[in-house]
């Protein structure tokens, strides 16, 4: 059930490959058992792209703001080139090994308890993501006061305030008519079409964010951006690293890995495919935390899609603003049961471990999949903002999942691949990541107190 298993004890379970197939290996003696269609290397490359690219790049320009345009700039690199090297960890162990999941390379490596520790983090970050993703919807739809001021959403630009259009009722309008029946499917091929379609409309967010600002700079209606961060004491120190957790969480796909890996003939692309899909998303997210950043400046929200309710300085300015803010939403709706699968399985495997597989049993299906609809739908309504959300998923399980975990398997090394820089780089990436996420929570935990405070 869930990621993988490493015990060798569960090759019963070797034909299910049929139409249940999940969204990751449910044993590890399964023969290749696929997340996506296609083997080609420009296949390969878009389904991993899909998988970094999602609600993380909507708090990435805000992340800018608080370190300055060329420290933020800096980090965006240098966080993906950390989460390369972490995927080739995890790659060169699962090839010397034969092993088809993350889930089974980390219960081979540390027993079973790894396993369940990588099934646990999965959840809470897709949790964490999925309530993200509700925010957002909630935010364009519906409007949004975190910081203080109100930005009017669609519905409510179009038709003004009602008790239809407050954020309860559009997002749980939007579980009942959306969410539901995409997560009903129990085949991932059934989404196939509506995942192409959600990367079409993350483009179009990208395209015309750029060129909206691209026009003010040329028209020198914008402000210059701060190059630095301001440092005015300790405390302002201590706020940069809480966006660490949204750098980190901007580029987990090290879940999908696998699936993508054993779609393919020769393996040695799997490589030049992750690099690949890297930097094509680090150019996409450099592109929108800098012309988003150049557009709104100081005024950039957590959740920058927030911002576009406010008049452009262009011609149908509020045409534009609605184009962005819906084809995104609609993005993030389509992308929803993709996480969602993930979810659903790992947690599923967590409280079911020797169960038979969840889409054979409608009853226990069923009752998890409406039991995390209703607690992320809770949590959306009771989150502000999508920082918050970020900062705990970002600071716990997807820092595990991206850089500690892998970090560990090659310093546990069981497959007597590591070297010596590998292993300085593994040690590296632990120390960085507990002190920087360690630092974040405890500044993120001071900022919430003292807002309570003020409150």
């Amino acid at each position: 059930m869930g990621i993988g298993n490493g015990s060798s004890s569960n090759v019963s379970h070797k034909a299910m490959q049929d139409e249940t197939t999940p969204l990751l290996p449910i044993k590890a003696e399964e023969d290749a058992v696929h997340e996506f269609d296609g083997a080609s290397f420009s296949g390969a490359v878009f389904n991993l792209s899909t998988t970094i690219v999602g609600a993380g790049i909507m708090a990435l320009p805000a992340s800018i703001k608080m370190l300055g345009l060329i420290p933020g700039i800096l980090m965006i690199i240098l966080v993906a080139l950390l989460a390369e090297a972490s995927i080739d960890m995890l790659v060169r162990c699962s090839h010397q090994g034969k092993i088809t999941s993350y889930g089974w390379l980390m219960g081979d490596t540390f027993g079973q308890w790894g396993r369940i520790a990588l099934q646990a983090s999965v959840v809470i970050n897709n949790v964490g993501v999925l309530i993200v993703y509700m925010i957002i919807i909630g935010d364009v739809l519906s409007g949004t006061s975190s910081t203080g001021v109100h930005h009017s959403g669609v519905f409510e630009g179009w038709f003004g305030p009602h008790m239809w259009n407050s954020r309860p009722i559009v997002l749980l309008a939007t579980t009942l008519l959306v969410f539901a029946p995409l997560v009903s499917f129990k085949r991932l091929d059934s989404l196939r079409y509506t995942s192409a379609l959600s990367v079409a409309l993350a483009v179009v967010f990208v395209v015309i964010t750029a060129g909206v600002a691209i026009v003010r700079l040329i028209q020198g209606t914008v402000e210059i951006p701060k190059l630095f961060p301001e440092i005015d004491g300790v405390s302002s120190i201590w706020k940069l690293f809480t966006a660490v957790p949204v750098l980190v969480t901007a580029y987990i796909c090290h879940y999908n890995v696998h699936s993508i890996d054993n779609e393919l003939e020769d393996k040695t692309q799997i490589k030049p495919i992750v690099q690949t899909s890297l930097g094509l998303c680090s150019s996409v997210y450099v592109a929108t935390s800098f012309f988003a950043y150049l557009l709104f400046g100081e005024a950039t929200l957590a959740d920058v899609l927030a911002n576009f309710d406010s008049d452009l300085r262009i011609p149908f300015s509020s045409v534009f603003n609605d184009i962005v803010r819906v084809s995104y939403v609609v993005h993030i709706m389509l992308v929803f049961p993709i996480v969602f699968f993930a979810l659903r399985l790992n947690l599923d495997g967590l409280l079911f471990p020797t169960a038979r597989h969840i889409s054979r049993d409608n009853r226990r299906f069923t009752i998890i999949t409406i039991s995390l609809i209703a607690v992320i739908y809770l949590a959306a309504i009771f989150i502000p903002s999508i920082w918050d959300a970020f900062q705990f998923t970002g600071a716990t399980a997807a820092v595990l999942i991206g850089f500690i975990f892998p970090a560990m398997i090659i310093l546990r090394d069981p497959y007597g691949v590591s070297t010596k820089r590998d292993k300085v780089l593994a040690v590296t990436m632990i120390v960085l990541a507990v002190v920087s996420n360690s630092v974040a929570l405890y500044s993120d935990a001071l900022n919430i107190f003292y807002r309570k405070q003020e409150a």
